[in-house]
């Protein structure tokens, strides 16, 4: 199984951030967070993801929009607002911290920006559309001493969790296949750029749930070696990939079935995983997703964080019955997204690795990239 490292040369710890606010880590002042972009990812993620994490706060977010600006603002009386990415680099000697949470076309301009003055920066994933952009980032980031990492929450989902405690156990035996699916029932169209088919968006479940997918596969089994792909257009209308199909096989053998779409009227499992000993079976998504849009938060009392009812454990085992098939009820770890920052939070302070780095991500663009091509082609890529 593999573990993140850091690709970077370990940045400089840093000491300190500018005034004072919640969130301080013992006397020390909390480093101080902008976030630019107040869309599904910046609210719902990453803006109640960093006002919970000790040792930073959240200090400007970058929205021109009025209503997004008065939403932030019940949440978040404190914060400052800038207009634009360019307004927020002057008030960088105050920052610490930079979180790119825009379109995904914006990813790598900003970060590169971000990087060239010497500001740690979190990037929204996917990181680049190429994996020789993710490489070029993860060279400035080398060159600047830079820290810079990719927000992979899906890590910290409860039931990759409870897989990569499971695999570790040995029970499974050798894993052999793995099955992992992102599936949804939207047959109609909510427009925006993750709906459009202009190249330069990156849009797509492709690269949306895609993302997620392949990099818990490779942190899971490995580098890839081969890859075979499906991508389809299913809605009408629809000007992008809305229905796909990622093959994976790894260093190691095991293959790995990747499932994203948004035209699924009967949900399949989340993960189906079978070794030479024994088999994993998961229905269900992680509960955190939906509790941060509900307006629920990390650390509020009388409220476990991640947990999810007895009743969507998976299963351990093996068995042959066509209707319940066999093995026991696995108790499911619970989620934990605010470890993320919480991670990111100590690898500013102490000059530590950062939890996911853009060479892993450019791991997993370098798949994607295949997927389309071998899509496109009707073949399987070697890599």
């Amino acid at each position: 199984m593999s573990t993140s490292t850091s690709s970077a040369a370990a940045p400089a710890p840093l000491g300190s951030g500018s005034g004072s606010g919640s969130g301080s880590s013992g006397s020390r002042p909390p480093l101080r967070v902008g976030l630019v972009g107040y869309g599904l990812a910046g609210s719902v993620f990453h803006a109640p993801l960093v006002a919970a994490t000790e040792g930073l706060v959240l200090d400007t977010i970058v929205t021109a929009n009025p209503e997004r600006r008065d939403l932030a603002r019940a949440e978040f009386p404190e914060v400052r607002f800038a207009d634009s990415p360019e307004e927020l680099w002057k008030r960088t000697p105050a920052l610490d911290l930079i979180v790119i949470a825009s379109p995904n076309k914006t990813h790598v301009p900003l970060a590169t920006a971000a990087l060239k003055a010497g500001i740690p920066v979190v990037v929204d994933k996917p990181l680049a559309a190429t994996a020789a952009e993710a490489h070029a980032l993860a060279a400035l980031a080398d060159r600047t001493g830079t820290f810079l990492s990719v927000f992979q929450n899906r890590r910290w989902d409860n039931d990759f969790l409870t897989l990569r405690r499971i695999i570790a156990s040995g029970e499974l035996g050798t894993v052999q296949r793995f099955e992992s699916r992102f599936e949804r029932w939207r047959p109609q169209l909510k427009g925006g750029w993750r709906e459009s088919g202009a190249p330069e968006e990156v849009g797509g479940l492709l690269y949306d749930l895609g993302s997620h997918l392949v990099d818990q596969a490779l942190v899971l089994f490995g580098p890839a070696v081969r890859v075979y792909a499906e991508t389809d257009v299913r809605r009408p209308g629809a000007q992008t990939d809305d229905d796909t199909f990622i093959a994976v096989t790894h260093a190691n053998g095991v293959r790995s079935h990747l499932y994203m779409s948004a035209t699924t009227a009967q949900l399949g499992p989340r993960f189906r995983v079978l070794g030479s000993s024994a088999g994993f079976v998961k229905y269900g998504l992680d509960p955190q997703e939906a509790a941060l849009r509900e307006g629920r938060r990390p650390g509020q009392p009388d409220q476990p964080w991640g947990e999810e009812p007895e009743h969507c454990r998976g299963t351990v085992g093996s068995g042959e019955s066509p209707l319940t098939g066999g093995g026991r009820p696995e108790p499911t770890v619970p989620g934990d997204y605010p470890a993320y920052y919480a991670a990111v939070a100590a690898a500013l302070r102490e000059g530590g690795p950062a939890p996911v780095t853009a060479q892993e991500a450019a791991q997993a663009l370098a798949v994607l990239e295949a997927a389309r091509r071998s899509s496109h082609e009707g073949t399987t890529i070697t890599l």
